[in-house]
């Protein structure tokens, strides 16, 4: 072969084996394509006025709608203090982005880009009620941006406005909440929401349902100044429980079993997706939906991070992940935080093929609440009792595996109650009671709690009230 059919053969090899080897992949988190410079902040003094939140981008119950096509989402929300309800009776001073907690979600797809203004709207009375919390500095820590903090993130006064904007370069559920100290408390008095980023091209997967769950956490304590709203006891931050992390509230979407009350509807053989962010401040969920398996995971909401098949999510504080599921057959599907003692102080909810559950099926995963007493001591036993012996015993609900505790202060002397308290087994060897109790419960001995002398004081006082409420409860009318 002479040369030059020698040359033309090789470039043609060349060529062919260039066109085999495949083309190295686009890396989806290049650097050197998104926007990092977003221009500066805006401080001014110029007060919003009207709607504490606006932005057609904006989700503000767990429904979520379809992302808006719009390139540029304009998003207003301005911070807030007001009264919230916890849980029923519980009417707690919080602090709120877009007058509501969670604040409102904000949804859109990688790459576009968020004008974002906020008024510092503290200082401003909610109609008929009268600050409860002075006025203060608030500020917005977005967890989806890539930002200077300390251009983006300032603290601003009472009447002030901020305005940046930031182009979303990942797809996530990201937590966005108060970023001015101390941040503990702003987290816990109500300041978070999530920012859902969907992939540029969408999910992979089609789904009949969208739905987001944001869990947190609240420490109330009555008003030590015995302030009142409605008629009713104000309840505020407890700072001491909040900085040793024991909540008296765990609750999803701001509400103690909120999605039990209104559950999310669903139907037999629909698939499900669930945006699922834990805001803490401080306590882990471990996610878990009953009756169903988690056919896809996607660990802080990006489908990059999948995993399939799981049967319980773990969160961390200010983490989030995507879950769907298939509900396989008509019924009442529990939503559950795993650790226990969360789901004992309100995290919990529903996705149901009914419109009203019966509250009878849903017995086992402790649905009910109690009213809120008003005296610390008696709350106090209240939410160790929630924490401690709700899987054994109900109030009002009958017998689980122990006894009905309504009524337990006419059934059996106070002295009686602090001995079985204190010492369960050793009323077993010799108490008839105590005999009876153990076989009516198939033989299985309630467990030594170690309470102290406090303690068992804090059950009396809350069993004492139990039975106060009953006791005061109206009485149905007599047939004629």
């Amino acid at each position: 072969m002479n040369a030059p059919l020698r040359n033309a053969a090789g470039v043609l090899l060349l060529s062919w084996l260039a066109a085999c080897v495949p083309a190295p992949a686009t890396d989806a988190y290049d650097t050197s394509k998104m926007d990092l410079k977003p221009i500066a902040a805006k401080l001014t003094q110029e007060r919003h006025k009207g709607a504490f939140a606006s932005g057609d981008s904006l989700n503000l119950t767990a429904l979520l709608k379809p992302v808006d096509p719009a390139p540029v989402k304009t998003v207003q929300l301005d911070t807030t203090h007001k009264i919230i309800e916890i849980a029923p009776g519980v009417k707690f001073s919080g602090w709120t982005f877009g007058d509501q907690v969670p604040g409102p979600a904000i949804r859109a797809r990688v790459g576009e880009r968020i004008r974002f203004s906020m008024t510092n709207r503290s200082d401003e009375a909610a109609p008929g009620i009268s600050l409860t919390a002075a006025p203060m500095m608030h500020s917005m820590d977005f967890h989806a941006a890539m930002v200077s903090p300390q251009d983006k993130y300032r603290s601003v006064a009472p009447g002030q406005t901020i305005e940046f904007e930031f182009t979303l370069n990942y797809p996530g559920v990201f937590m966005y909440h108060c970023g001015t100290p101390m941040i503990l408390e702003h987290i816990a008095s109500g300041m978070y929401g999530a920012v859902i980023v969907e992939p540029r091209g969408g999910y992979p997967t089609k789904v009949d349902r969208e739905y987001l769950v944001v869990q947190s956490e609240f420490y109330a304590k009555p008003d030590p100044e015995g302030r009142k709203v409605d008629g009713g006891p104000l309840y505020v931050l407890d700072n001491e429980r909040l900085r040793a992390a024991q909540p008296t509230h765990t609750v999803f979407n701001g509400s103690h079993n909120g999605m039990v009350r209104n559950p999310l509807p669903a139907k037999a053989g629909e698939r499900v997706r669930l945006f699922v962010l834990n805001v803490g401040p401080s306590k882990t969920s471990s996610f878990h939906v009953v009756g169903t398996i988690f056919d896809r995971v996607w660990l802080e909401g990006n489908p990059d991070n999948q995993m399939r098949g799981m049967q319980t999510v773990l969160l961390g504080s200010s983490n989030s992940a995507i879950m769907e599921m298939v509900i396989p057959e008509n019924g009442s599907y529990i939503m559950v935080d795993h650790h226990f003692a969360n789901a004992s102080q309100g995290a919990i909810g529903l996705i149901s093929t009914e419109s009203k559950p019966k509250e009878a099926d849903l017995e086992h995963h402790n649905m009910s609440a109690s009213a809120a007493p008003t005296d610390p001591q008696v709350l106090a036993g209240k939410t160790a009792f929630e924490s401690k012996c709700f899987a054994c015993h109900s109030v009002g609900q009958g017998r689980k595996l122990g006894p009905d505790i309504a009524g337990v202060t006419t059934r059996r002397t106070d002295e009686w109650l602090r001995q079985w308290l204190k010492a369960p087994e050793k009323m077993l060897q010799t108490d008839p009671a105590a005999q009876a109790m153990l076989k009516e419960s198939g033989g299985i001995p309630m467990p030594n709690q170690g309470l102290s002398e406090a303690e068992i004081a804090q059950y009396l006082a809350y069993f004492h009230w139990i039975d106060a409420q009953a006791a005061a409860a109206p009485k149905p009318a007599a047939s004629k």
